[in-house]
């Protein structure tokens, strides 16, 4: 059985792939199990559920979360994934609405400090005619990648890494502040389950930010996570064994749900393949 909880989309966030194409690829890898966890929307849910019918998959309802965690007096940004809950709830879809309007107000403020940057390089400042340009290529929930992509396009930087080097985290403005508590009972109250995603990735938003140290990662989880999630995933592509094994560890300990999934963008397509046992399945058939 084939398995893959984490996936995004072009269509509700910043995946390379239509949701329609990545049910399609989904079928052509003989997936059996997926859930699309667009970051912060759940705008593509009723689409992934017809399309699921059409291509005969198994589906679970999914969103990712960007949570600001507050660790001795430091904000830290945090993702998390909700599963299962109900794609009507109107408190949870005011939220994410909420969030998504922050999201188009950060980007201006990004292309403010962008414009900063530019003036002392001796650069044409981008204007209103940018961000809308910026703006239209957007098909799903706006985001720095999208302004990355931009700066390729007009010619001023060669990738997204050196976008997000040069210029990116530089001028970079603070997210939606959702805390941990806040998404919790959001989600919980919505029927859902919540997941600590990817919590030793070395390349995105994780307790990697406070420690590298896998013991020092779950004392964190342990001592200010734990009464608000119900699951960790446990298989991820940016994942080794011992992290792999570390995580499956500290769940049974606790009994959390166990998740996994390749948080493919289809930049490379890693859908579907990451060995997921089949019993993480059975967790959400009981």
């Amino acid at each position: 059985m084939k398995i893959d909880l984490h996936i995004h989309t072009k269509t509700c966030s910043d995946g390379n792939l239509s949701i329609e194409e990545v049910f399609k690829e989904a079928k052509n890898r003989n997936i059996d199990l997926i859930s699309i966890t667009d970051h912060d929307s759940i705008d593509c849910q009723e689409e992934a559920i017809a399309l699921a019918r059409e291509y005969g998959i198994s589906y679970l309802h999914g969103v990712e979360l960007n949570v600001t965690f507050q660790y001795l007096n430091k904000s830290i940004s945090v993702d998390f994934l909700g599963y299962q809950y109900d794609i009507g709830n109107q408190e949870l879809k005011h939220k994410l609405q909420l969030i998504k309007e922050h999201r188009e107000r950060r980007a201006r403020q990004i292309l403010g400090k962008l414009n900063d940057e530019f003036d002392k390089e001796g650069i044409e400042r981008f204007t209103e005619k940018d961000l809308k340009n910026i703006k239209d290529s957007v098909d799903g929930v706006f985001g720095r990648p999208h302004i990355a992509n931009y700066l390729i396009e007009k010619g001023i930087v060669r990738d997204k890494e050196e976008a997000f080097d040069k210029y990116l985290v530089k001028c970079d403005v603070p997210k939606y502040p959702l805390l941990l508590a806040e998404a919790s009972r959001l989600v919980r109250n919505a029927g859902g389950i919540l997941v600590h995603a990817h919590p030793n990735d070395p390349r995105g938003t994780s307790l990697v930010s406070i420690t590298p140290d896998l013991d020092e990662q779950t004392k964190v989880i342990e001592k200010y996570m734990l009464e608000y999630i119900d699951g960790v995933e446990c298989w991820h592509s940016r994942n080794d064994e011992k992290t792999t094994a570390h995580y499956i560890e500290f769940a049974r300990r606790h009994g959390l749900v166990m998740t996994g999934g390749s948080d493919c963008h289809q930049k490379p397509l890693l859908l579907g393949t990451l060995d997921i046992p089949d019993w993480v399945a059975e967790q959400f058939r009981r």
